[in-house]
């Protein structure tokens, strides 16, 4: 048994995560919208890797025997006032994930959960990973205009992107 307000923390993440999804999925479609399909199959994508998070976590609670709570969620973000500003929005989100990750991680360290700490070390490491992506979209984004070749370009490369569970673990 997990300490109850690590347990608490833990189902609030999961929560959190499946909102993420949510709202990559609100973004993808913004996308669809505005008719660039490779940026929604990058968002889509991008809901389901948070998904797959939400579930890790949901996982973990139920292998060491914590009940999960799945909570209602707030509507997310539907209109953007541009691409960049929907990115903008995601490199933000990440930022409130990756802070909450390091609450959950601290909170492991204090109660020498080590179980728990090796699961947020996993996360920590993908929010590295997750940043630095929207950074690196941004600075694409900021370069170029939308009407550009460069952006219709830039539409086609994201969607060639994939999720692979497996590659994940």
């Amino acid at each position: 048994m997990l300490p109850d307000d690590l347990t608490k923390a833990l189902n609030n993440q999961v929560n959190f995560e499946f909102y993420a999804a949510h709202s990559y999925t609100a973004i993808a479609a913004y996308f669809a919208n505005q008719g660039f399909k490779g940026f929604r199959n990058f968002f889509l994508v991008q809901a389901e890797e948070e998904r797959f998070h939400a579930m890790k976590i949901y996982n973990f609670l139920v292998d060491v025997g914590e009940r999960v709570i799945i909570d209602t969620m707030e509507q997310p973000k539907n209109l953007f006032q541009s691409p960049l500003e929907a990115i903008e929005h995601s490199l933000a989100q990440e930022k409130d994930v990756t802070k909450a990750i390091y609450k959950i991680a601290d909170l492991a360290t204090e109660h020498k959960e080590h179980a728990t700490m090796a699961l947020m070390n996993w996360f920590v490491e993908e929010q590295v990973e997750e940043e630095s992506m929207f950074r690196d979209m941004i600075a694409k984004v900021k370069r170029i205009d939308v009407d550009s070749s460069a952006f219709i370009m830039l539409d086609s490369e994201l969607g060639k992107r994939s999720f692979d569970a497996e590659e994940e673990h």
